[in-house]
């Protein structure tokens, strides 16, 4: 049987053979997990992750589902279970409130967190306003019924620009897994 320093330092090998689509990316910062290459989005700029916008950690009711083409339908965010209705939603990381309202029926809060980067909330009832500054982690509101119904949800859009991303790539870690073969050979 094979020692763990001696399966990291052939695993270590192995990866740094592969050619470069294939081997981990480097994260600005050397801080957090790496997105694949093609994954838009990832850590923010700084190299930092973001917060869960809901506590305890949420289950995902709908994944994110972006149009072929911006003016097609499509699932520009995620669905996050909330444990129940009024629950508080927190800032997943720090910004300034740029939109605090209602459009078509829904009461959504924007945080723009810089570098383009803004993320959404819906439904949220909220006492911030536009211009407000938030810190991570501070709530911006709590949740209201009817986005999911009948189960309690808070829909999470994340944009840079005019591209959606897909929020749960600011809080996990979406690269997909490598298997490398085994590290004991088999006896000959």
């Amino acid at each position: 049987m094979k020692t763990p320093a001696f399966r990291a330092a052939v695993a270590a090998a192995l990866l740094s053979v592969l050619p470069p689509a294939l081997s981990p990316p480097a994260v600005p910062g050397g801080s957090g997990p790496a997105v694949a290459p093609g994954v838009t989005a990832g850590p923010d700029a700084d190299g930092g992750w973001w917060s869960w916008p809901l506590e305890p950690r949420p289950a995902l009711l709908r994944a994110f589902d972006p149009p072929a083409r911006p003016w097609l339908s499509g699932h520009r965010g995620v669905d996050l279970g909330a444990a129940h209705d009024g629950v508080p939603v927190t800032a997943p990381a720090a910004g300034t409130v740029s939109f605090a309202g209602v459009v078509v029926d829904r009461p959504v809060i924007t945080v723009d967190h810089g570098n383009g980067l803004r993320s959404s909330f819906e439904a949220v009832r909220s006492h911030l306003a536009a211009g407000d500054a938030v810190a991570e982690g501070d709530v911006l509101g709590s949740v209201l019924p009817g986005h999911c119904t009948p189960a309690p949800c808070v829909h999470w859009g994340v944009r840079r620009g005019g591209e959606y991303l897909n929020p749960l790539a600011f809080v996990t870690d979406l690269r997909p897994s490598v298997l490398l073969p085994p590290l004991d050979p088999a006896p000959g």
